[in-house]
């Protein structure tokens, strides 16, 4: 795997913990770190779906990938519609848990790219829904 690939990855997770740590700060009001952690979350959450539309039609794939990769933009945005709702953070942290063990099983990948994106994959993905814990925890 390209180390541009694990350096961006590891970028995607900067305003997770960036936001995390400023709920322990006053540099801004709770509720728009609450808001802008949401809006990041939502936004990446639709990226992986972005993955699995070009994996289906790439690959000529069945056509249940394309509507499964319409799930990601679609939760995204309900819950970029219910931001202050309690739900909101848990629904986005399990969405990211499943479309893991979703790449997993359908996503075509060389070979020789399984393990190491496999294994990037849930390290991400590990950070993400720790820090959707911590954000909810920490309101």
């Amino acid at each position: 795997m390209q180390p541009l690939i694990k350096q961006l990855g590891y970028a995607g997770l900067l305003p997770f913990i960036g936001l995390n740590a400023l709920t322990f700060t006053d540099i801004l009001p709770q509720s728009l770190v609450y808001l802008y952690f949401t809006q990041y979350s939502a936004v990446l959450l639709s990226f992986f779906g972005g993955v699995h539309w070009y994996d289906a039609i790439s690959s000529n794939k069945p056509a249940h990938q394309m509507y499964v990769a319409m799930l990601p933009t679609i939760v995204g945005w309900i819950c970029l519609t219910q931001t202050g709702a309690p739900w909101v953070l848990g629904v986005l942290s399990i969405s990211y848990l499943l479309m893991m063990f979703y790449d997993k099983q359908v996503l075509t990948l060389p070979k020789e790219m399984v393990v190491a994106y496999t294994k990037l994959r849930m390290q991400l993905t590990t950070v993400v829904v720790l820090s959707h814990a911590l954000m909810i925890f920490s309101r």
